[in-house]
């Protein structure tokens, strides 16, 4: 009877193959957040002129290959109920399909109910890529808030100073109100952590007796903890599809301590430093805002670009290394570049900046100023100086055309550089900054692209970014 041998390395080799097959398939891959390719680059071609071909995912690309094999896998399925993600997630691919149409035929798709507000000019980084992906989030784009925990830490937020707009958002969202909120878990695009870093600072550290963050870090995790043990929706997409905000400077630290398991969390921050850990793909940049007790933002008000007889204006103390450089060499020293550290009492702080051309928005302890806000509102273009700040709503805004960002180390220079603006350019500048103030402005409840639809929009870009597996 013959007998059949095999060679001991065929054996090895086939046994290798067969493990990395296994290891490969589906069954491995269930619990892990595929990162799609970011669809936020497509907004930076507004230069495109009417001879340049749009560049879009070709067939092959990870884009595209997404797309159909997502296609693909809800034709598969047409024959038994689908489930909640996989519903999801087939919303959100004819969601990317419909943003990139719009910049293929450079056009605006208009429904009945759009609002008359219509993003047009040099701006925006994609106007029409923008207009459209506002008009999918405001038809798809539902939210689901947990409601695990108690005030005052969670679902509770200041309203007020310069940690306001937290306790805006977070009240918008529990309010009830909003259009996005979803009905139940398993609608829901995204999941928020309505818990308040500033009144976790506020009711736990309050009086200051030590800066260690371990208290925060803790009370946060295990937050995420206990919504993580009760659902399965963390786990599902190992945080993929949820979001906090914060405007408070400890904000980055809630992660300080477990890379791993915040990765893929969306964290909508005030303290938005490239230096410090921000990731613009996966985080978001909140504008800071300083809400008066009982009042929302302040009126848009200011003289016309030619009745500005201030080329640049700036008061506040010396917080921080670059307000101190600032006012080193500016401070009460030139009568067109206006640096004070306190304003006399019969000067008005906004009335000053409405008379400006330019203002100076220094980072203080942190990046972010609520001089960035103020300084749209009073129609005055806003000077960064400030270093590695990722600016907010920057997917969307070229802050280049209403903006100057001038370096720490050219703070000397701050006359010549602004002087060296011709005319023209100044008005294009301010006329953007008009254009742009809608955005920053905080309605109460929120309107059609007002500062918290905004933030909205940036963690609805995140979540398309995103494909959570089913």
């Amino acid at each position: 009877m013959a007998t059949f041998s095999c060679p001991i390395h065929f054996i090895l080799l086939s046994t290798i193959f067969l493990l990395l097959l296994i290891y490969h398939s589906p069954l491995f891959k269930n619990n892990q957040t595929i990162i799609s390719p970011p669809l936020t680059p497509i907004f930076n071609q507004h230069k495109s002129n009417s001879n340049t071909t749009q560049v879009l995912p070709q067939v092959g690309s990870p884009l595209a290959s997404t797309n159909i094999a997502l296609n693909n896998s809800i034709v598969s399925h047409k024959k038994k109920k689908s489930t909640s993600i996989e519903r999801i997630e087939a919303d959100l691919v004819n969601a990317r399909v419909a943003i990139q149409e719009a910049i293929r035929r450079k056009n605006y798709t208009l429904t009945e109910k759009e609002d008359t507000f219509i993003p047009r000019g040099s701006m925006y980084r994609n106007a029409y890529a923008f207009h459209q992906s506002y008009s999918e989030m405001v038809k798809r784009f539902k939210i689901w808030v947990y409601r695990e925990g108690e005030t005052p830490m969670v679902h509770n937020g200041p309203m007020k100073h310069i940690y306001s707009i937290e306790g805006q958002f977070i009240d918008e969202m529990e309010s009830g109100k909003s259009p996005f909120l979803a009905r139940n878990h398993d609608e829901a695009h995204a999941f928020f952590l309505p818990i308040s870093v500033a009144y976790i600072v506020e009711f736990v550290y309050l009086p200051i007796t030590t800066y260690h963050r371990e208290r925060l870090v803790r009370i946060f995790k295990d937050y995420v903890t206990v919504v993580a043990n009760k659902y399965p929706y963390w786990n599902r997409s190992r945080g993929g599809d949820h979001f906090m905000v914060s405007c408070h400077d400890w904000a980055p630290q809630v992660s300080r301590d477990d890379p791993e398991l915040y990765k893929n969390l969306i964290r909508v921050m005030c303290n938005a430093n490239t230096s410090e850990g921000f990731r613009p793909r996966r985080d978001a940049t909140l504008p800071e805002l300083n809400c008066p007790p009982l009042k929302l933002t302040p009126a848009c008000r200011g003289l016309a670009p030619h009745e500005r007889k201030i080329v640049a204006f700036f008061a506040g103390g010396a917080h921080g290394d670059i307000r101190k450089i600032l006012l080193k060499h500016w401070k009460e020293k030139d009568d067109e570049i206006q640096v004070h550290e306190y304003l006399p009492k019969d000067q008005d702080y906004m009335e000053l900046m409405g008379q400006s051309k330019f203002c100076l928005c220094p980072s203080g302890f942190e990046v972010a100023s609520p001089r960035v806000a103020e300084s749209i509102y009073s129609g005055c273009v806003p000077v960064i100086i400030s270093d590695h700040y990722n600016l907010p709503f920057s997917d969307v805004l070229d802050w280049s055309h209403f903006s100057v960002q001038i370096p720490v180390e050219k703070i000397p220079e701050i006359k010549t550089i602004l002087r060296g603006i011709s005319y023209d350019d100044y008005l294009k500048m301010q006329k953007g900054v008009m254009k742009v103030q809608r955005h920053f402005v905080l309605n109460r409840p929120a309107k059609p692209y007002d500062v918290l639809h905004m933030v909205l929009h940036s963690v609805w870009l995140r979540r398309l970014n995103i494909r959570v597996p089913h």
